[in-house]
């Protein structure tokens, strides 16, 4: 995507142990984000995302097992890191923005006092976090920060409730935020006025973001890149472009196929696409996908796809992409 990446995850391999054996979540994933993008990633629920998220910040299960891969934030490889150091890093270097704004804030604790408590590694002065904590609030669109300061989550809208867990996150001005479907708990109206606030301090900030989302629609409006995962694996990754118009991998065309925006005639049933994802216990022999494929080929239930360039910065992991020629 870009020569310099501020994460840099390649090749990991992450599985849990169960009764049933290892559980198979993450396979060879390769995910970059360039300094100053946003890079966006879809896929069905069980694809993978949370269990990506849960190894950046190193916060996985306790029967999780990392077996090979690495996941290089600024230099450094996060995944040879104590468990002292990736607490130095959270919060401060790599911030996150939860899914339900209603669970998110501390329900007993005014909103100040929650964004001056988290500003606990700055040596500065209660005044100066107060100050810190007002200029956020108004950066994210809070009428009245100051007043408002002194409020309880409960008095605040769901919309307002993450436009605080938003200004959390970024006051310590972290390089990399990642947001874990953030608009999933808001309407449509609150969905865009968030979508709009994001890009514009990503943009004053100058951090790189990592968006997780179900809603295609967010994601082209928001993001510069796209990872397509399916089944733990990244099937296709590219720029926005690339992924919306020019879709390689059945599973990203049959994404879009699903998309209700797609949809021109009146219809009583949503598109969806056919059978079941994988067990990732019991992983088939060849591509992951090829049991719901309606183009697959004699090789797809044998052999393992493996990676490849369409174009620049346009990658997918399929058999019929590979044996077309390249742009």
């Amino acid at each position: 995507m870009a020569t310099e990446n501020v994460l840099e995850i390649s090749k990991l391999n992450v599985g849990f142990a169960t009764e049933r054996g290892m559980l198979k979540a993450l396979r060879d994933v390769d995910l970059s984000i360039p300094v100053g993008s946003i890079v966006g990633v879809v896929g069905e629920s069980g694809c993978g995302k949370s269990t990506m998220i849960n190894a950046i910040i190193g916060l996985l299960a306790h029967n999780a097992r990392v077996s090979s891969g690495s996941i290089v934030f600024e230099g450094s490889d996060l995944l040879q890191k104590s468990e002292r150091e990736l607490r130095d890093i959270r919060g401060t270097r790599i911030s996150m923005v939860f899914q339900d704004p209603m669970v998110s804030l501390n329900p007993v604790l005014s909103i100040g006092t929650q964004m001056i408590d988290i500003q606990y590694r700055d040596a500065i002065s209660k005044a100066q976090k107060r100050a810190r904590s007002i200029e956020m609030l108004n950066r994210v669109g809070i009428p009245d920060p100051e007043s408002r300061l002194n409020n309880y989550p409960h008095q605040f809208s769901g919309g307002m409730r993450q436009r605080i867990a938003i200004a959390m996150a970024l006051q310590a001005e972290p390089a990399l935020l990642i947001a874990d479907e953030p608009t999933t708990a808001l309407d449509a109206t609150l969905e865009v006025q968030i979508i709009h606030r994001l890009r514009d301090l990503q943009h004053s900030m100058g951090c790189s973001i990592l968006f997780i989302s179900h809603h295609l629609g967010v994601i082209a409006e928001l993001c510069d890149y796209v990872v397509v995962m399916y089944g733990g694996e990244v099937v296709e990754r590219g720029t926005v472009r690339d992924i919306f118009h020019r879709p390689a991998h059945p599973y990203t065309c049959k994404l879009l196929e699903c998309d209700p925006a797609r949809i021109v005639e009146t219809t009583r049933s949503l598109p969806t696409i056919p059978g079941e994802i994988p067990d990732l216990a019991n992983l088939p022999r060849g591509c992951i996908f090829a049991d719901r494929c309606d183009r697959k080929i004699d090789i797809c239930s044998e052999v393992a796809p493996s990676t490849s360039e369409l174009a620049g910065h346009h990658w997918t992991r399929c058999h019929l992409a590979a044996a077309e020629p390249t742009a």
